[in-house]
């Protein structure tokens, strides 16, 4: 198949698409259409790929729901469905491991996600914070939790706190001020004002997939205490290559110290060495790190696919 079927299901969706002025709105895409298709058509307006394939229960659960918010948004965002049955290579690429998931693409790269069948109503959020049409919408918002964002990155907390409040004090509930907000004080070592500020987040959106990244990352602060200085650690692993639980602690201490790429290593090259150590707690704890860092972070993509490689060779 190497041109997608633009609009999918019976007639009354096909027609409900047209009603809403958005014929091409739902698709699907191949392998050699994916360019074209997704990270062409990103450029122009955010597109979202949903990776199913037809033995997955979830995924027969989530496409229709899919289908719905996308047509409610009328036009804001597109859906593209790929078949990792027939087409196995993009997902592989991207490191996915489990389905359904779902990668939205802006401006020719991957910018979000989520993995699993989520309700309508999270589904819902999600495209409406893609679109700019939930409470982020507008550019002084934007701008500001941009300059939050690039605060929080370079370790100036004192800087993104307050800007992130800003933010919620104009729109009440912003996801994606509160995670960030989160983030700040985790970074800060202030875990019981991270679960202050993650107390706030309103139930239909408890399993955002920015919020479900923080309570990771906080559930890995919380892992990480007590654990030793990193020299300690460092001349452990050096004086006994064998010493797995050190490389483990190590590994702990290096992610809480945003080095996600060190951290990685150190686990896969536990996996490496002895892949059922402590019924494989390091594999375990790496799929802890890809939800903590989110499914489209460069860092999850590259130890995703080290990881196939080790498992599958």
């Amino acid at each position: 198949m190497d041109n997608p079927t633009l609009t999918s299901g019976n007639g009354n969706a096909a027609a409900a698409d047209r009603a809403a002025g958005g014929v091409g709105l739902i698709g699907e895409t191949t392998t050699q259409t994916f360019v074209r298709d997704v990270l062409e058509e990103s450029r122009r307006q955010p597109v979202l790929v949903d990776f199913w394939a037809p033995w997955c229960g979830p995924c027969r659960q989530l496409t229709p729901i899919l289908e719905r918010v996308v047509r409610e948004a009328r036009g804001a965002v597109r859906l593209m469905k790929m078949n990792i049955d027939e087409h196995p290579a993009v997902a592989g690429q991207l490191g996915i491991q489990s389905i359904p998931a779902v990668i939205a693409f802006v401006d020719g790269r991957a910018a979000d996600g989520f993995v699993g069948a989520l309700p309508e109503s999270q589904v819902k959020a999600f495209v409406e914070r893609l679109a700019g049409a939930g409470p982020s919408a507008g550019p002084e918002v934007e701008a500001k939790l941009a300059e939050a964002d690039a605060f929080l990155e370079s370790g100036a907390f004192d800087k993104a706190g307050p800007l992130y409040l800003e933010v919620l004090k104009a729109t009440g509930d912003n996801i994606r001020a509160i995670a960030g907000l989160a983030r700040t004080a985790i970074a800060a070592g202030d875990l019981d004002g991270a679960r202050a500020v993650l107390s706030r987040v309103p139930e239909a959106h408890a399993s955002d997939p920015a919020i479900a990244a923080v309570r990771a990352q906080l559930a890995l602060a919380d892992q990480t205490a007590g654990l030793g200085d990193e020299a300690t650690l460092r001349q452990r692993v050096a004086a006994d290559p064998q010493d797995l639980q050190a490389r483990f602690d190590l590994a702990l201490v290096l992610n809480s110290r945003g080095d996600r790429e060190g951290a990685a290593n150190l686990l896969l090259e536990i996996v490496a060495k002895n892949r059922t150590w402590e019924e494989e707690k390091a594999r375990r704890q790496l799929l802890r790190f890809f939800e903590a860092w989110g499914p489209t972070d460069e860092a999850t993509l590259g130890a995703r696919r080290r990881l196939s490689s080790l498992l599958f060779a």
